[in-house]
């Protein structure tokens, strides 16, 4: 199998281009065993109704319905492939519409995708409490400590919780609640991504604990919706919305009219390299090869040092 390594934001993956396969779950998780460094599988399928399908699976082998930096490697892919500079991607809820954008840094491949769905229900989650059809920025009494949170799903689920500086640095708190709300627990019985956000002086950090992932980089779902509730909450207003990760910086728009929201993210899609996966009858006898190096890492590293100093308070 021929495979792109490539990544959004420093999430980091494995694109696949070929017809939809029954065991993408379980070469997900092989190919996770060889490379740790990535955070799942994308495929890109041809599609009846749009310019390709793209899926993704979490290195765990379960399988999401939407990635957001995943989408923005698959637009970049898919735009190249159909000498395009925008198409529409078909994923598990909605078809998006995705476009190459200018460079913000010489090197750095950028791509704007929109993010759709967007649902408070938190039936579309899903998330069970008590009688309650939406949770908006209040405390959960089942959590300790006081912080605000936010049930949306846009379409993946995503709990996001506005912290301050002390918390954000030490991510044992978040880490402790994600464990248990992706695993047997009274509230999510899929599981959740759980992100906390800060405030900063050019606009928000966020980290995530992605569900079936564990701790990211980034998480592209997760920082849109965690722009559209900064700014709903009103920490920064709506428009343009910086939003620092661990990973980097990506740009989030969040516009709003008649109580419907679009949103859109924008970002790096970087290649890191092509590979062959040789697959073996165990995971003994596959493996890895590296057969077309790419240089494109080094231009987004100076991109992030250049950013570097926004977020140094809370390394």
């Amino acid at each position: 199998m021929e495979l792109l390594k490539v990544h959004g934001s420093m999430n980091t993956f494995f694109l696949y281009e070929g017809s939809d396969r029954e065991d993408f779950p379980q070469l997900t998780k092989r190919l996770a065993a060889l490379d740790p460094e990535i955070d799942g599988l994308l495929t890109v399928s041809p599609s009846i109704h749009a310019d390709a399908k793209m899926r993704v699976f979490n290195t765990d082998g379960s399988e999401a319905s939407m990635c957001g930096n995943g989408l923005r490697c698959v637009a970049r892919f898919v735009c190249e492939r159909e000498g395009a500079e925008q198409a529409v991607i078909e994923t598990m809820k909605a078809d998006l519409a995705v476009q190459k954008e200018r460079e913000v840094d010489a090197g750095v491949k950028m791509y704007g995708v929109e993010i759709s769905p967007v649902s408070f229900r938190l039936a579309d989650l899903p998330m069970a409490f008590e009688d309650h059809t939406e949770w908006r920025h209040r405390a959960l009494p089942f959590m300790d400590g006081e912080i605000p949170f936010t049930a949306v799903a846009v379409p993946n689920p995503h709990l996001i919780g506005i912290v301050g500086k002390e918390l954000q640095k030490d991510p044992s708190h978040q880490e402790k609640w994600a464990a248990y709300f992706n695993g047997e627990n009274p509230y999510f019985s899929d599981g959740v991504n759980l992100s906390y956000v800060t405030p900063i002086k050019q606009g928000i950090f966020v980290r995530t604990y992605e569900r079936g992932v564990g701790f990211t980089d980034a998480c592209g779902t997760a920082m849109t919706a965690s722009a559209l509730v900064s700014c709903l909450v009103g920490l920064v207003p709506f428009g343009d919305v910086s939003v620092f990760n661990p990973g980097g910086m990506v740009n989030c728009s969040v516009k709003s009219a008649d109580g419907h929201y679009q949103l859109k993210l924008s970002g790096n899609a970087t290649y890191l390299g092509g590979y062959r996966f040789h697959a073996g009858t165990s995971l003994a006898e596959g493996g890895l090869e590296l057969v077309k190096p790419m240089d494109e890492q080094p231009a987004y590293e100076r991109f992030i040092e250049k950013i570097s100093s926004a977020t140094a308070e809370l390394r």
